[in-house]
């Protein structure tokens, strides 16, 4: 079967609650490729007269605005313990370097950082429930998180719908072929950013001052 005619197959309902379900729970907290999803729908919105990306954009700014807002409330309650908890469930994301390098982050950038966090693949899983942690002001995180969330899932849709329009014809032409190539970018580019990211934890965790154990009582 042809891509188009596939895609013609799919309710774009399905499309629209998947989207906001898995960068919802990814903004949460849980460790899911929200971006690669919504990657992969703004492309099939492209090809598909059913999807309509504005349509999908909302869905996905609401998945990530509720589901940041859902991590902050759990952020706040659980404190220091849901993060040692997270750490335990997911121990490649919610490391205790991680952990150091978002704290710092936080600190540095204040409620930025929750908006800034949006396009950063480790900050976006972070972001609403270390700020609760923190205690960061509700007010100051729900601007952030609202403009993160609106920019992040409205922009990525718009420039891949677009970029999905222009490559119609060489989508057509490579049917199934041209898709997978395109999911493959997107895996490739949150890789890439992943990659940066442990660097610069490691980097960071480098630089930080060893601890110097305190002399000894001197003996009477």
């Amino acid at each position: 079967m042809h891509v188009q005619e596939w895609l013609e197959t799919v309710p774009a309902v399905s499309i629209y609650a998947l989207v906001a379900l898995v960068i919802g729970l990814e903004s949460l907290g849980i460790p899911l490729p929200g971006e690669i999803v919504l990657v992969s729908a703004a492309l099939l919105s492209s090809q598909h007269a059913g999807i309509n990306p504005v349509i999908l954009g909302a869905c996905a700014s609401l998945g990530a605005i509720v589901g940041d807002s859902i991590g902050y409330a759990i952020g706040r309650k659980g404190g220091r313990p849901l993060l040692a908890w997270l750490g335990g469930k997911f121990p490649k994301h919610f490391s205790e370097g991680h952990i150091a390098t978002a704290e710092r982050s936080f600190e540095k950038w204040g409620m930025w950082a929750v908006f800034f966090g949006r396009f950063v693949a480790l900050l976006r899983i972070f972001a609403g429930p270390l700020a609760g942690v923190l205690r960061m002001p509700y007010w100051k995180f729900l601007i952030a998180n609202v403009l993160g969330g609106i920019i992040w899932a409205g922009g990525t849709t718009a420039v891949i719908y677009y970029v999905g329009v222009v490559a119609e014809s060489w989508l057509k032409r490579f049917s199934w072929l041209g898709l997978v190539a395109a999911l493959l970018i997107g895996a490739t580019s949150l890789l890439i950013v992943r990659r940066k990211t442990k660097q610069a934890t490691a980097h960071a965790a480098a630089a930080e001052p060893e601890s110097v154990p305190a002399p000894a009582p001197a003996a009477d």
